[in-house]
């Protein structure tokens, strides 16, 4: 699907002196989810409340389904679903009261209303404990209710922010599931969170953001190619002060190749090509490898090559 649901231009927000968002500008399909990754503090949360209608930015614009935020407030929220960061529920109303309330917030139709909460709630698979409170729901049966609040309005943006954050991995893996359903009905879903594994199993394009700034934008391919290698190999050596980086990187294939301690670090375009030359090499100046192991460029990757830094330092 090519609708645009949501268009972003040129947001911005200060806190005091502090900027924690930057002019950033990005639109979400219909069908795709938008992957928002950043470490914390990197406006990523501050993005999304603007979106949500829940903060006013200093510049710049939103709209969803082609209404915006600032002509028709009502209409805009009628359209977006929030699952905040943190837990928003009423932990002593049963789940299915829970979520009738928030279709009433939402606007919902009273004689609707019943009918969609028990669809929501088993679209969640809390169908069985519609009549329990969340004070005695685990995290991840929590962020899973907090989920069918959200969407009991049939929204056609879906905003979760960090929703994963203290669940376990039974859990995460069926919201993942939830979420690539809500993809196939044709939602648009936006999500922040700094796990690079979470975006690299849901999103169809990813955003990097740092320090309130859009670093980045495209398919997972699209950024992969803005590294130098693709493949990466590491090996522990032994006798290290042998080592000829320089002649390492004159190799063909190798794009990079990095001393720290006794670690040494390979990025290359083909892996076993590559890998058979590094091997020479190392034998041939009297350096013994103690362990290898190999892999592929992620997002840590790219984030490291725009910043300089780990994803979660």
């Amino acid at each position: 699907m090519n609708t645009t649901v949501l268009q972003v231009q040129g947001l911005k927000k200060n806190y005091g002196p502090r900027q924690a968002v930057r002019e950033i500008s990005f639109s979400v399909h219909a069908g795709e989810l938008l992957g928002l990754l950043g470490p914390n503090g990197a406006g990523k949360s501050s993005t999304l409340g603007m979106v949500a209608g829940l903060s006013a930015p200093d510049a710049g614009s939103v709209s969803v389904g082609g209404i915006g935020l600032a002509q028709d407030e009502a209409g805009y929220k009628a359209r977006i679903g929030l699952v905040p960061q943190d837990i928003a529920l009423f932990e002593d109303l049963p789940a299915q009261t829970n979520v009738e309330l928030f279709g009433a917030l939402y606007g919902c139709p009273k004689p609707r209303l019943r009918q969609r909460a028990a669809e929501v709630l088993e679209m969640v698979g809390l169908a069985d404990r519609a009549r329990d409170k969340p004070a005695s729901f685990s995290g991840g049966m929590k962020r899973r209710l907090n989920i069918a609040c959200a969407l009991v309005h049939d929204p056609e943006l879906l905003l979760l922010d960090e929703p994963t954050a203290g669940v376990d991995p039974q859990s995460r893996n069926a919201i993942f599931e939830q979420l690539e359903a809500l993809k196939r009905a044709g939602k648009a879903l936006v999500y922040t969170t700094h796990y690079m594994e979470e975006v690299e199993r849901l999103a169809d394009r990813v955003l990097i953001m740092d320090h309130g700034q859009l670093l980045a934008s495209g398919t997972l391919p699209e950024l992969y190619r803005q590294l130098p290698a693709a493949q990466t190999l590491q090996l522990e050596v032994e006798d290290a002060a042998r080592l000829d980086l320089a002649a390492l990187r004159a190799l063909v294939g190798i794009k990079k190749a990095e001393l720290r301690g006794s670690q040494l670090h390979i990025g290359l375009d083909e892996l076993g090509t590559g890998s058979q030359l590094v091997l020479q090499a190392l034998a041939a100046a009297g350096v013994a490898v103690r362990h290898l192991s190999s892999g592929r460029a992620n997002l840590e990757d790219v984030f490291l090559s725009l910043t300089g830094r780990q994803l979660r330092d």
